[in-house]
């Protein structure tokens, strides 16, 4: 069975596709603006982006759920999407005393905007969860099989129709239940407020310590996009936009750690290197800082030291939740479209309340830093970069040859040991059939900044801003390696045996078993040395079993999709699990 924190991983990762637009939303929204350029057609072209965000996670969140992160998921979110809206706004309750007074012609638009109001808050939940549903079906359902008169309606096809169906589903949650969501989502607005600096701590606390896992884009959303009311607008960051002079709080605090906080740690990391490594170093270390500085992009930074040197992250992310309190008690409002970095603050100067005390508490924020920095690893010799052992400073050999994507494919153990590609933001979001064989040295040597295993089979690798064209490269190296492959790309060779029977040491009847039965199997083809399934229940599969009946590797590919590593005998398997399926009684 998945773990909670493997189910909340294609989640964290599928919402950074839809936050991804905001900032040219947040860029023409002020462009257009009077104190800027004053030219309205401008500001209401990124109004319409920031109007329509529940449709925009419906298709972003749809689109990166699905497995292969295929088009047709999001017209599913789409539809599931449109549906639930119009048919929640039917099933609204309008109260008399909002039509009091009205004349008979106007009640009908009066009623309208009403419903309009009533889901506008709601938009965004109902826009994420359109999008999980539709993301999850279309991995359920996109090779489902009908019968011959009805085939035109399956596969792909078949998702949008049956999001659809569920779009009925949500739609009777959200008409009927609209009051009730409503008060829920301003209790827990209430909630935050009321925790006051508390509350601005913790999330500043939890958004840095949740990096680790990729989670902190979940508690983001909730902030950003959820909390408070502003005319029917909410989130932190949307209400922000639209105006509301008590939206920023929890976007100001980053602005002192993003863009003077992390550079002077930088700079306090390479001070504490030894003289002989600074050089190696140095580069480095100024790139992920004037990256910090200028878009407010982190990570690359973080991960530096995270696993180094993890009291100081700690600090660090204490300090986070400080600067939030900090910020608030000066009653500084600060905003971002994409996140607190130089590009944003002088962007959104004019709209912030006292943003010129940015600059007095960032320097003093720079300062405490480096004097941190600096003491904490010289007290406790903590092995930032240029402090490491002798045998971690360097590769286990150069960086693969080739290209950056194929140098990236050879260190993930090759094209047969990678069953997923993607990104996010700042890391590589990859699937691996075999944990043994990542080189995480070669891969330092292309530039990553970490790694993490969120799940087993799950692996993120830290590289900055660059990760989503990384990932692009990989997938075109991935796509030719099988008819051009080159060295360290091509699959293991497939060694066809007899189709009567297993490979050696595998046990046909325990492996049937362990997938859970039969019946459970509803598709299943071969892809080089493993075995790909789609299965009606995945949480009925046995991993220890099947690892005892002699399989290599086990790996969760989507909700219904496992991967098995078999080796060479894939395709003599694949055969001997056909033949016993087909000779089970229907």
């Amino acid at each position: 069975m998945r773990s909670p924190l493997a189910a909340l991983q294609p989640l964290g990762r599928a919402l950074m596709l839809p936050i991804a637009v905001l900032p040219v939303a947040g860029l023409l929204l002020r462009l257009g603006q009077a104190d800027l350029l004053n030219i309205p057609f401008i500001a209401s072209a990124g109004d319409a982006i920031f109007s329509n965000l529940g449709l925009l996670f419906a298709i972003g969140v749809a689109v990166g759920f699905a497995r292969d992160n295929n088009g047709a998921a999001g017209l599913a979110g789409v539809t599931c999407f449109l549906v639930a809206v119009a048919g929640a706004k039917s099933l609204v309750h309008v109260p008399p005393s909002a039509l009091k007074d009205m004349a008979a012609n106007a009640q009908e638009l009066a009623a309208s905007a009403f419903r309009d109001a009533a889901l506008a808050k709601l938009s965004v939940p109902m826009g994420i969860l359109s999008g999980v549903i539709a993301g999850d079906f279309y991995n359920r359902f996109g090779d489902l099989k009908l019968p011959e008169y009805l085939a035109f309606f399956g596969g792909r096809r078949f998702v949008p129709i049956v999001s659809g169906v569920a779009g009925l589903g949500l739609a009777l949650v959200f008409g009927l239940g609209w009051s009730a969501l409503s008060s829920g989502m301003d209790g827990l607005s209430f909630a935050i407020v009321r925790a006051g600096p508390f509350g601005l701590f913790a999330y500043g606390l939890l958004n840095r310590l949740l990096i680790v896992t990729g989670l902190h884009h979940i508690l983001n959303n909730v902030v950003w996009f959820l909390l408070g009311d502003y005319h029917g607008v909410t989130g932190d960051l949307h209400r922000f936009f639209a105006g509301d002079p008590t939206a920023g709080a929890f976007m100001a605090g980053y602005f002192p750690v993003m863009m003077f906080g992390l550079p002077a740690a930088c700079l306090a990391m390479y001070h504490a290197a030894r003289p002989e490594r600074r050089a190696a170093v140095g580069g480095m270390l100024l790139s992920v800082a004037a990256t910090a500085f200028l878009t407010g992009v982190t990570e690359p930074i973080e991960f530096s030291f995270m696993f180094l040197a993890p009291a100081l992250y700690g600090l660090h992310a204490v300090l986070t939740g400080l600067s939030m309190v900090l910020m608030d008690a000066l009653g500084v409002k600060l905003g971002f479209g994409f996140s607190a970095g130089l590009f944003d603050y002088v962007l959104n100067f004019n709209k912030a309340t006292r943003p010129w005390l940015l600059i007095p508490v960032g320097l003093v924020y720079g300062g405490l830093y480096y004097g941190l920095f600096r003491v904490v690893i010289a007290r406790f010799d903590l092995k930032t970069p240029g402090r490491e052992a002798a045998e971690d400073e360097v590769a286990s050999e150069a960086a693969p040859k080739g290209s950056r994507g194929e140098g990236f494919v050879i260190a993930l153990g090759g094209a047969s040991n990678l069953i997923d590609v993607a990104a996010c933001t700042t890391r590589l979001r990859l699937v691996i059939a075999d944990r043994s064989l990542v080189d995480e040295r070669a891969l330092k040597a292309l530039g990553s900044r970490g790694m993490i295993w969120p799940a087993p089979g799950a692996l993120q690798v830290v590289l900055g801003p660059i990760a989503d064209q990384v990932a692009g490269e990989m997938r075109g190296v991935l796509r030719r390696a099988p008819s051009a492959p080159r060295s360290g790309l091509a699959p293991p060779p497939v060694v066809r045996r007899p189709r009567a029977g297993a490979p050696p040491g595998v046990d046909t009847d325990r492996l049937l078993a362990a997938l859970g039965g039969p019946s459970n199997i509803r598709n299943l083809t071969v892809a080089s040395s493993r075995l790909c399934l789609t299965l009606n229940d995945l949480d009925a599969v046995d991993d220890g079993d099947l690892k005892a009946s002699g399989v290599r590797a086990v790996a969760r590919a989507s909700a219904t999709g496992l991967h098995l590593i078999i080796g060479p005998g894939a395709q003599a398997m694949a055969d001997a699990l056909a033949a016993r399926i087909a000779a089970v009684p229907a």
